[in-house]
């Protein structure tokens, strides 16, 4: 109990209007969630080949990858609950008409519904976490980040339970356009959320940007140092995260629905691995809740990955099943420490600008994995030499992880187990 105490008593202190920013999180990521363990299926479902599925994903990170670091320039010059607005209006609207024009094999629609449905989304989470270090207070730093992140993990457990319950029930009423309208409908509820922040925005800039401020206004040094290992990572995961429910249908035949259950089990362990993050790092410093959480997800992926070479044992999709269930947490769990680390390392001025940065990494990075995953299919590259090249570039990320803490360790004389002022 005393543990318990430890781990949770900081989230009570959390301010109202950081709570009603991590609900509208929630809402839009059930939106998020649900495309997440949906969507392939439901393009599947509708005649789309692997390799076409791959190729409308990449449209929903070519808009963000694009616009990314525009937004971080803009975030720091304006007020930011507008854009938190803007994204939990479009969002819901856009994925409706992506599921509709899947229905109808409307693919100019599809595509560029994608575009900006990435960009909309991008909106919130992009100035997400910047919002959370200069709207609460720096000791609940690490509980409000983590609870940001919490949400994707909640959403996917909820969405893959009613999933597997509505498609029990009827699975030719609560097929995955079904079910996936649904949870676009209950997205619209962020609104409500936004509107409910009131807090007093003080843009972090009153300059009117400029290129040539941009070499004295931003720590660019450390910035580059700061987002190579989400660059690896990012480059990596594309090859496997957007496409695992197809390797999980097409080598080893498991339908959406126990996917479903197998993806809320996943991140339900997610959920309390995170929630419990913050006590971790204090008490073990960044080494252990980043590095060793990561070099332990990355196994467990290799061993995923090659089931497929045992595809015919009546014991591999179980084998599959239980190291992506173990994979997702222990990668997952590690991400809100790899952001609060990342932001601390650069420094208050740079926040939204890395912020923005690593938004459009992810997008760009899947959007070059999407389209080489697209082209190694068409070849006949087998799901687990995909993945292995996942396996790869997570090795070489996690590495520079370790380069980057004993670099902040050195810096501020924090390996991650307190705070000090010099990471505000």
């Amino acid at each position: 109990m005393s543990f318990l105490k430890k781990v949770f008593e900081k989230y009570g202190n959390i301010e109202k209007h950081i709570i009603y920013l991590v609900w509208a999180e929630f809402f839009l990521q059930m939106v998020n969630s649900s495309f997440f363990l949906l969507f392939n299926y439901h393009m599947a479902r509708n005649g789309y080949q692997d390799y076409e599925i791959a190729n409308t994903i990449a449209y929903r990170f070519l808009m963000v990858m694009i616009l990314g670091v525009p937004l971080g320039f803009m975030f720091k010059r304006v007020r930011i609950k507008p854009f938190f607005l803007a994204s939990s209006i479009l969002v819901p609207i856009i994925s409706l008409l992506v599921i509709y024009g899947v229905y109808h094999r409307m693919d100019y629609l599809i595509n560029t519904c994608m575009l900006f449905w990435g960009i909309s989304f991008a909106f919130f989470q992009v100035a997400g976490l910047p919002f959370i270090l200069l709207y609460a207070r720096k000791e609940t730093h690490s509980e409000a980040i983590s609870l940001f992140f919490l949400m994707w993990s909640v959403a996917v457990f909820l969405a893959g339970i009613f999933n597997y319950i509505l498609n029990n029930i009827n699975p030719e009423i609560f097929d995955e356009g079904t079910v996936l309208a649904i949870y676009s409908l209950i997205g619209f509820a962020s609104v409500f959320m936004i509107l409910k922040i009131n807090v007093e925005e003080k843009p972090q800039s009153t300059e009117p940007f400029s290129f040539s401020s941009l070499k004295y206004e931003y720590d660019w040094n450390l910035i580059g140092k700061a987002v190579m290992p989400t660059l690896i990572i990012a480059i990596g995961a594309g090859f496997t995260i957007p496409v695992i429910n197809l390797f999980f249908l097409n080598v080893h035949g498991v339908q959406s629905d126990d996917f479903s259950i197998y993806g809320s089990i996943t991140y339900i362990i997610v959920a309390m691995g995170v929630s419990v993050m913050p006590y971790i790092r204090r008490r073990f410093g960044y080494g252990v809740a980043i590095t060793l959480f990561q070099s332990l997800a990355i196994l467990a992926l290799f061993l995923m990955a090659i089931t497929e070479y045992f595809k015919e044992w009546e014991f591999a999709v179980y084998f599959a099943i239980f190291f992506y269930i173990i994979r997702q947490p222990l990668m997952n769990v590690a991400g809100p420490m790899t952001s609060e680390l990342t932001m601390y390392y650069v420094g208050k001025k740079n926040q939204e600008l890395i912020s923005a940065i690593n938004s459009s990494i992810w997008s760009g990075s899947w959007l070059f994995s999407m389209a080489m995953f697209s082209q190694m299919r068409q070849s006949g590259m087998r799901y687990v030499s995909i993945f292995l090249i996942t396996v790869f570039l997570y090795i070489i990320g996690v590495l520079w992880y370790v380069y980057l803490i004993r670099e902040y360790t050195r810096r501020t004389g924090n390996s991650g187990k307190e705070l000090t002022s010099a990471e505000i």
